[in-house]
């Protein structure tokens, strides 16, 4: 980037953990619920944003261009463009990096981005043989052709294709993404014990986050029924690694280590925030909460997605001269304990950096690696969940906040990205 892209401000709601059936919002619920109390304190009407940007990896049939629906929502008015994104885990975070090219490029002045899922709403599909079954049933013009169809109807054609395991599951290396964690922690000898303990201590930091009042950004929901939700409901009193250790391994049965325990949760929620070019800063005297001074998105081989942020950190932070420990504050969503840990053992190993980063000798001291009392202050996706389309908009969000807090300059928000990604953001406070 060129220059520097600020954001005015942020709100999220609660992340609610997927149960056994639809939560009670939709996806465009979600963002709407977020943003409009968000809006609300600000001093410029919603109908002056140049164009709304939304991130969703699985916007429901009938919110299809979901950053569209909830532009329209929100009162932007018919002639406020609005689109949705789409970069899996990312999708968040593209939407605010889209936000950011098209400001930075003159086209837009203030933007509203984030992103938003209700994972919990995520189809349950019919198989090809129902399809195909239902196709001809549709196709049969006499009685004679429907009862010759329907003889050929088996029950097994009903079982249902669940789509959000079908979306968690890479096409090309044929894994799904607790596989991928399994494969990391191989690699860097990440044991059971070290991802139930990183596990607990994310339950842990969420709860005395949330005890000193470092949540602030999120903006309660009220259901149709009138029931309220103001915190993030996946977070538990108990989780310990004593606790962790009895559960099974989910994606290996046999050898496997990574449980649904340590492994962030299905969940339904939306971050947006407000972006605004120097010239909206100045018309509208915003107290900006920082800066996005510069994004970087790279790629890896699809087994190993997890170190997806080691990858797009680390030529970030080069770029400007700067190390880990130059960072005051590291957020990187926790999509596995086994993939978070994965991250943190990457840039601890000079074999790794020397092989897939280029760094090796002087480069590799002079980057450094992070102080683990800047990662994660207060906990991560473990403990809150990862609404696949929101989370990317969250850890920049709450990356800030924790600069605004700590009186840091410098932050990075990443996250690993199913397919072999990696995006990443660096911020500053101003």
């Amino acid at each position: 980037m060129s220059g520097k892209v600020y954001v005015v401000d942020g709100a999220r709601t609660p992340f609610l953990k997927a149960k056994s059936k639809p939560g009670p919002f939709s996806g465009g619920d979600l963002a709407v619920g977020c943003s409009r109390p968000l809006l609300a304190r600000q001093k410029f009407s919603p109908t002056e944003f140049d164009e709304v940007i939304v991130g969703a990896a699985m916007p429901s049939a009938d919110e299809a261009n979901i950053g569209r629906v909830v532009s329209l929502r929100l009162g932007c008015g018919d002639k406020v463009p609005a689109w949705t994104v789409m970069r899996n885990c990312a999708s968040g975070m593209q939407a605010l990096d889209s936000a950011c090219m098209n400001i930075l490029a003159g086209k837009s002045k203030l933007v509203l981005a984030g992103g938003t899922d209700a994972m919990s709403h995520a189809p349950l599909l019919f198989g090809p043989a129902m399809v195909n079954w239902l196709a001809d049933w549709y196709g049969a013009k006499s009685f004679g052709q429907r009862a010759g169809v329907a003889v050929k109807f088996r029950p097994a054609y009903l079982a249902p294709v669940i789509a959000i395991l079908k979306g968690l599951t890479d096409p090309i290396v044929k894994l799904s993404m607790g596989q991928t964690a399994e494969i990391v922690a191989k690699r860097f000898g990440i044991t059971r014990q070290m991802m139930d303990e990183f596990a607990a201590d994310s339950h842990r930091k969420v709860l005395a986050g949330r005890e000193a009042g470092h949540y602030g950004e999120i903006e309660p929901l009220i259901d149709t029924k009138g029931n309220v939700y103001k915190d993030d409901d996946g977070v538990r009193t108990d989780s310990t690694p004593e606790r962790l250790a009895k559960l099974r391994p989910v994606f290996d049965k046999t050898y496997g280590n990574v449980t649904a325990g340590n492994s962030s949760q299905v969940t339904d929620g939306a971050a947006m925030l407000i972006l605004a070019s120097e010239a909206a800063v100045d018309k509208f005297g915003f107290k900006p909460l920082g800066a996005i001074v510069d994004s970087q998105w790279s790629a890896l081989d699809p087994a190993e997605m997890g170190l997806g942020p080691v990858h797009a950190i680390t030529p970030m932070l080069q770029r400007h001269g700067l190390g880990l420990n130059d960072l005051d504050a590291l957020e990187i969503n926790e999509a596995f304990a086994a993939q978070a840990l994965g991250c943190l053992a990457a840039w601890e190993s000079e074999a790794y950096c020397k092989e897939k980063l280029g760094l090796d000798g002087a480069a590799f001291a002079k980057f450094g690696k992070i102080d683990r009392a800047k990662f994660n202050v207060d906990g991560g996706a473990i403990a809150l969940g990862h609404p696949i389309g929101a989370s990317g908009a969250r850890v920049v969000l709450h990356a800030l906040k924790t600069l605004e807090r700590t009186g840091g300059r410098f932050a990075a928000a990443s996250l690993c990205i199913g397919g072999g990604q990696g995006g990443a953001m660096l911020l500053e406070r101003v």
